[in-house]
Protein backbone atom coordinates (compact mmCIF):
# COMPACT_ATOMS: atom_id res chain seq x y z
CA UNK A 1 0.00 0.00 0.00
CA UNK A 2 2.70 2.34 1.14
CA UNK A 3 4.91 1.44 -2.24
CA UNK A 4 2.07 1.53 -4.35
CA UNK A 5 1.34 5.30 -2.72
CA UNK A 6 4.70 6.49 -2.91
CA UNK A 7 5.09 4.97 -6.57
CA UNK A 8 1.77 6.84 -8.04
CA UNK A 9 3.27 10.07 -5.56
CA UNK A 10 6.68 9.63 -7.93
CA UNK A 11 4.77 9.55 -11.00
CA UNK A 12 2.51 12.79 -10.45
CA UNK A 13 5.78 14.59 -9.97
CA UNK A 14 7.39 12.87 -13.31
CA UNK A 15 4.17 13.85 -15.34
CA UNK A 16 4.19 16.92 -13.41
CA UNK A 17 8.22 17.73 -15.04
CA UNK A 18 6.87 16.28 -18.36
CA UNK A 19 4.06 19.06 -18.43
CA UNK A 20 6.45 21.93 -17.23
CA UNK A 21 8.87 20.87 -20.64
CA UNK A 22 6.13 20.97 -22.60
CA UNK A 23 4.49 24.23 -22.01
CA UNK A 24 7.33 25.69 -22.04
CA UNK A 25 8.60 23.84 -25.07
CA UNK A 26 5.26 25.60 -27.16
CA UNK A 27 5.79 28.95 -25.64
CA UNK A 28 9.70 29.63 -26.05
CA UNK A 29 11.02 28.19 -29.82
CA UNK A 30 14.64 27.26 -28.17
CA UNK A 31 13.22 25.68 -24.76
CA UNK A 32 13.48 22.14 -26.30
CA UNK A 33 17.40 22.15 -26.95
CA UNK A 34 20.50 20.32 -26.03
CA UNK A 35 21.79 22.92 -25.23
CA UNK A 36 18.76 24.10 -22.51
CA UNK A 37 18.96 20.85 -21.13
CA UNK A 38 22.86 20.90 -20.55
CA UNK A 39 22.15 24.39 -18.87
CA UNK A 40 19.22 23.21 -16.42
CA UNK A 41 21.30 20.03 -15.89
CA UNK A 42 24.47 21.79 -15.25
CA UNK A 43 22.92 24.25 -12.47
CA UNK A 44 21.36 22.17 -10.53
CA UNK A 45 23.83 19.75 -8.47
CA UNK A 46 24.32 22.78 -5.57
CA UNK A 47 20.73 22.65 -5.20
CA UNK A 48 20.38 19.06 -5.76
CA UNK A 49 23.27 18.15 -3.16
CA UNK A 50 21.58 21.09 -0.42
CA UNK A 51 18.25 19.45 -0.82
CA UNK A 52 19.39 16.16 -0.10
CA UNK A 53 21.11 16.67 3.35
CA UNK A 54 17.95 18.95 3.88
CA UNK A 55 15.75 16.00 3.51
CA UNK A 56 17.36 13.49 5.88
CA UNK A 57 17.00 16.59 8.32
CA UNK A 58 13.08 17.20 7.41
CA UNK A 59 12.49 13.31 7.84
CA UNK A 60 13.84 13.34 10.99
CA UNK A 61 11.24 15.44 12.14
CA UNK A 62 14.12 19.12 12.23
CA UNK A 63 14.87 21.45 9.05
CA UNK A 64 18.19 23.11 8.72
CA UNK A 65 18.18 26.77 7.41
CA UNK A 66 21.95 27.08 7.49
CA UNK A 67 22.69 25.41 4.38
CA UNK A 68 23.45 28.25 2.30
CA UNK A 69 25.75 29.78 4.74
CA UNK A 70 27.57 26.64 4.89
CA UNK A 71 27.79 26.50 1.48
CA UNK A 72 29.32 29.46 1.52
CA UNK A 73 31.58 28.77 4.20
CA UNK A 74 32.74 25.92 2.22
CA UNK A 75 33.23 28.27 -0.56
CA UNK A 76 35.48 31.10 1.26
CA UNK A 77 37.63 27.95 2.96
CA UNK A 78 38.39 26.61 -0.55
CA UNK A 79 39.29 30.08 -1.77
CA UNK A 80 41.29 31.15 1.37
CA UNK A 81 43.17 27.97 1.17
CA UNK A 82 44.14 28.06 -2.61
CA UNK A 83 44.25 31.58 -2.94
CA UNK A 84 45.71 32.94 0.17
CA UNK A 85 47.72 29.95 1.41
CA UNK A 86 48.91 28.31 -1.86
CA UNK A 87 47.48 25.05 -0.77
CA UNK A 88 46.95 21.98 -3.33
CA UNK A 89 43.56 21.87 -4.70
CA UNK A 90 42.62 18.50 -2.77
CA UNK A 91 44.07 19.35 0.52
CA UNK A 92 41.67 22.83 0.42
CA UNK A 93 38.50 20.32 -0.86
CA UNK A 94 39.17 18.45 2.32
CA UNK A 95 39.79 21.73 4.64
CA UNK A 96 36.45 23.25 3.01
CA UNK A 97 34.47 19.98 3.28
CA UNK A 98 35.61 19.86 6.97
CA UNK A 99 34.47 23.46 7.45
CA UNK A 100 31.20 22.14 6.39
CA UNK A 101 30.78 19.35 8.31
CA UNK A 102 31.88 21.30 11.74
CA UNK A 103 28.94 23.43 11.31
CA UNK A 104 26.60 20.64 10.99
CA UNK A 105 28.36 19.05 13.50
CA UNK A 106 27.64 22.48 15.90
CA UNK A 107 23.91 22.54 14.53
CA UNK A 108 23.36 18.79 16.05
CA UNK A 109 24.80 19.50 18.99
CA UNK A 110 23.10 22.98 19.60
CA UNK A 111 20.11 21.06 19.36
CA UNK A 112 20.53 18.28 20.98
CA UNK A 113 21.92 19.95 24.28
CA UNK A 114 19.98 23.29 24.14
CA UNK A 115 16.97 21.23 23.80
CA UNK A 116 16.18 24.21 21.47
CA UNK A 117 14.15 24.07 18.20
CA UNK A 118 16.18 23.34 15.29
CA UNK A 119 14.96 26.03 13.22
CA UNK A 120 16.16 28.47 15.72
CA UNK A 121 19.60 26.88 16.12
CA UNK A 122 20.07 26.81 12.39
CA UNK A 123 18.66 30.30 12.28
CA UNK A 124 21.33 31.33 14.10
CA UNK A 125 24.08 29.54 12.33
CA UNK A 126 22.61 31.17 8.96
CA UNK A 127 23.85 34.34 10.06
CA UNK A 128 26.87 33.04 12.14
CA UNK A 129 28.33 31.09 8.92
CA UNK A 130 27.70 33.79 6.77
CA UNK A 131 29.79 36.09 8.69
CA UNK A 132 32.35 33.33 9.23
CA UNK A 133 32.40 33.41 4.99
CA UNK A 134 32.87 37.53 5.03
CA UNK A 135 35.79 37.26 7.67
CA UNK A 136 37.91 34.66 5.97
CA UNK A 137 37.96 35.91 1.97
CA UNK A 138 37.98 39.79 3.49
CA UNK A 139 34.95 40.36 2.68
CA UNK A 140 35.85 40.14 -1.75
CA UNK A 141 35.17 37.20 -4.11
CA UNK A 142 38.08 35.16 -4.88
CA UNK A 143 38.83 34.44 -8.53
CA UNK A 144 40.31 30.87 -9.22
CA UNK A 145 39.96 30.04 -12.73
CA UNK A 146 39.46 26.51 -13.29
CA UNK A 147 40.70 24.68 -9.97
CA UNK A 148 37.86 22.63 -9.70
CA UNK A 149 37.54 22.02 -13.43
CA UNK A 150 37.14 18.83 -13.14
CA UNK A 151 33.96 18.92 -11.67
CA UNK A 152 32.40 21.22 -14.33
CA UNK A 153 33.81 18.43 -17.10
CA UNK A 154 31.33 16.88 -19.02
CA UNK A 155 32.23 13.39 -20.10
CA UNK A 156 29.16 12.46 -20.53
CA UNK A 157 26.24 13.68 -23.01
CA UNK A 158 27.51 17.24 -22.64
CA UNK A 159 26.21 16.40 -18.59
CA UNK A 160 28.87 17.99 -15.95
CA UNK A 161 30.77 16.04 -13.19
CA UNK A 162 29.02 17.87 -11.03
CA UNK A 163 25.55 16.81 -12.33
CA UNK A 164 26.68 13.17 -12.57
CA UNK A 165 27.96 13.09 -8.94
CA UNK A 166 24.53 14.80 -8.01
CA UNK A 167 22.81 11.83 -9.12
CA UNK A 168 25.14 9.22 -7.52
CA UNK A 169 24.97 10.89 -4.27
CA UNK A 170 20.71 10.68 -4.42
CA UNK A 171 20.86 7.15 -5.34
CA UNK A 172 23.12 6.35 -2.62
CA UNK A 173 20.98 8.60 -0.01
CA UNK A 174 18.06 6.76 -1.29
CA UNK A 175 19.37 3.60 -0.47
CA UNK A 176 20.34 4.78 3.03
CA UNK A 177 16.71 6.38 3.80
CA UNK A 178 14.79 3.17 2.18
CA UNK A 179 17.36 -0.01 2.49
CA UNK A 180 19.61 0.97 6.11
CA UNK A 181 18.84 0.70 9.79
CA UNK A 182 19.61 4.17 9.94
CA UNK A 183 16.91 5.17 7.32
CA UNK A 184 14.84 3.31 9.30
CA UNK A 185 15.25 5.27 12.26
CA UNK A 186 15.18 8.50 11.01
CA UNK A 187 11.51 7.66 10.06
CA UNK A 188 10.91 6.93 13.40
CA UNK A 189 12.08 9.56 15.19
CA UNK A 190 10.26 12.00 12.36
CA UNK A 191 7.41 10.07 13.13
CA UNK A 192 7.14 9.48 17.05
CA UNK A 193 10.28 10.72 18.54
CA UNK A 194 9.19 9.37 22.22
CA UNK A 195 8.19 5.87 20.48
CA UNK A 196 11.04 5.74 18.84
CA UNK A 197 12.60 6.27 22.24
CA UNK A 198 10.91 3.45 23.95
CA UNK A 199 11.77 0.72 21.24
CA UNK A 200 15.73 1.63 21.88
CA UNK A 201 16.40 4.65 18.72
CA UNK A 202 18.58 7.26 20.06
CA UNK A 203 16.77 10.64 19.14
CA UNK A 204 20.16 12.43 19.79
CA UNK A 205 22.17 10.09 17.77
CA UNK A 206 19.94 10.67 14.75
CA UNK A 207 19.95 14.28 15.22
CA UNK A 208 24.18 14.52 15.19
CA UNK A 209 24.21 12.39 12.39
CA UNK A 210 21.26 13.85 9.99
CA UNK A 211 22.66 17.71 10.87
CA UNK A 212 27.03 16.15 9.79
CA UNK A 213 25.53 14.96 6.86
CA UNK A 214 23.42 17.83 5.95
CA UNK A 215 26.93 20.39 6.76
CA UNK A 216 28.62 17.77 4.72
CA UNK A 217 26.09 18.10 1.66
CA UNK A 218 25.73 21.67 1.67
CA UNK A 219 29.69 22.14 1.67
CA UNK A 220 29.74 19.94 -1.39
CA UNK A 221 27.61 21.99 -2.77
CA UNK A 222 29.63 24.90 -1.89
CA UNK A 223 32.36 23.73 -4.13
CA UNK A 224 30.47 22.83 -6.87
CA UNK A 225 29.27 26.11 -7.16
CA UNK A 226 32.60 27.37 -6.66
CA UNK A 227 33.96 25.26 -10.02
CA UNK A 228 30.86 26.65 -12.03
CA UNK A 229 31.59 30.30 -11.29
CA UNK A 230 35.67 29.90 -11.21
CA UNK A 231 35.39 32.08 -8.02
CA UNK A 232 34.60 31.88 -4.37
CA UNK A 233 31.76 34.49 -3.65
CA UNK A 234 31.02 34.54 0.44
CA UNK A 235 27.47 35.71 -0.90
CA UNK A 236 27.12 32.90 -2.70
CA UNK A 237 24.26 30.20 -1.63
CA UNK A 238 21.85 32.92 -0.28
CA UNK A 239 18.70 31.67 -0.59
CA UNK A 240 19.82 28.06 -1.26
CA UNK A 241 17.81 26.84 2.25
CA UNK A 242 14.59 28.09 0.73
CA UNK A 243 15.07 26.33 -2.54
CA UNK A 244 16.19 23.32 -1.20
CA UNK A 245 13.32 23.53 0.81
CA UNK A 246 11.03 24.12 -1.77
CA UNK A 247 12.65 21.01 -3.58
CA UNK A 248 12.23 18.47 -0.59
CA UNK A 249 8.59 19.57 -0.08
CA UNK A 250 7.66 19.57 -3.70
CA UNK A 251 8.62 16.27 -3.49
CA UNK A 252 6.41 15.10 -0.57
CA UNK A 253 8.46 15.66 2.36
CA UNK A 254 6.40 16.42 5.01
CA UNK A 255 8.05 19.63 7.42
CA UNK A 256 6.28 17.56 9.79
CA UNK A 257 8.74 15.09 9.76
CA UNK A 258 8.57 10.80 9.22
CA UNK A 259 8.29 11.06 5.45
CA UNK A 260 9.95 11.81 2.26
CA UNK A 261 11.89 10.36 -1.06
CA UNK A 262 15.10 11.03 -1.64
CA UNK A 263 14.01 10.74 -4.99
CA UNK A 264 11.18 12.67 -5.00
CA UNK A 265 13.63 15.97 -3.56
CA UNK A 266 15.46 15.12 -6.75
CA UNK A 267 12.88 15.64 -9.50
CA UNK A 268 11.50 19.03 -7.08
CA UNK A 269 15.07 20.03 -7.97
CA UNK A 270 14.43 19.18 -11.60
CA UNK A 271 10.96 21.08 -11.17
CA UNK A 272 12.40 24.17 -9.78
CA UNK A 273 15.07 24.32 -12.31
CA UNK A 274 13.14 23.63 -15.26
CA UNK A 275 10.68 26.68 -14.28
CA UNK A 276 13.76 28.99 -14.20
CA UNK A 277 14.75 27.79 -17.18
CA UNK A 278 11.09 28.05 -19.09
CA UNK A 279 10.47 31.57 -17.29
CA UNK A 280 13.86 32.96 -18.01
CA UNK A 281 13.88 31.42 -21.66
CA UNK A 282 10.05 33.53 -21.65
CA UNK A 283 11.89 36.63 -20.77
CA UNK A 284 10.13 37.13 -17.15
CA UNK A 285 11.68 39.68 -15.11
CA UNK A 286 13.33 38.78 -11.80
CA UNK A 287 11.02 39.63 -9.31
CA UNK A 288 8.03 37.73 -11.30
CA UNK A 289 9.70 34.50 -11.46
CA UNK A 290 10.60 35.08 -7.57
CA UNK A 291 6.71 35.88 -7.33
CA UNK A 292 6.05 32.50 -9.37
CA UNK A 293 8.17 30.46 -7.13
CA UNK A 294 6.60 31.50 -4.25
CA UNK A 295 3.32 30.35 -5.43
CA UNK A 296 5.02 27.09 -6.32
CA UNK A 297 6.41 27.08 -3.00
CA UNK A 298 2.80 28.17 -1.40
CA UNK A 299 1.26 25.73 -3.58
CA UNK A 300 3.31 22.33 -2.78
CA UNK A 301 3.11 22.93 1.01
CA UNK A 302 -0.91 23.55 0.76
CA UNK A 303 -0.93 20.38 -1.01
CA UNK A 304 1.26 18.68 1.53
CA UNK A 305 -0.94 19.85 4.02
CA UNK A 306 -4.41 18.35 2.59
CA UNK A 307 -2.31 15.50 1.96
CA UNK A 308 -1.73 14.65 5.62
CA UNK A 309 -5.47 15.60 6.57
CA UNK A 310 -6.83 13.09 4.39
CA UNK A 311 -4.06 10.33 4.87
CA UNK A 312 -5.41 10.97 8.88
CA UNK A 313 -9.38 10.93 8.26
CA UNK A 314 -8.54 7.62 6.51
CA UNK A 315 -6.56 6.68 9.15
CA UNK A 316 -9.47 7.11 11.76
CA UNK A 317 -12.25 5.88 9.79
CA UNK A 318 -9.98 2.65 9.10
CA UNK A 319 -9.49 2.04 12.87
CA UNK A 320 -13.64 2.50 13.44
Amino acid sequence: MLRSRGLSEFLFLALLLAALVGLFGLLSDHFWSLGTLQTVTNRIPSLALAALGLTFVLVAGGIDLSVGSVSAVAGAVFGWCVADRGMPVAVAAGAALGAALVCGVINGALVNALRMPSFIVTLGLLEGARGFAYLVTNSQTKYLGERLALLQATPVGGLSVAFLLAVALTATAHFVLTRTVLGRHLVAVGTNEEAARLIGVSPTRVRAVVFGISGLLAGLAGLCHVARLGAADPNAGSGLELSAIAAAVIGGTSLMGGRGSMLATFIGVLIIATLEAGLAHLGVSEPMKRVVTGVVIVGAVAAESIRARIAARRARQGGL
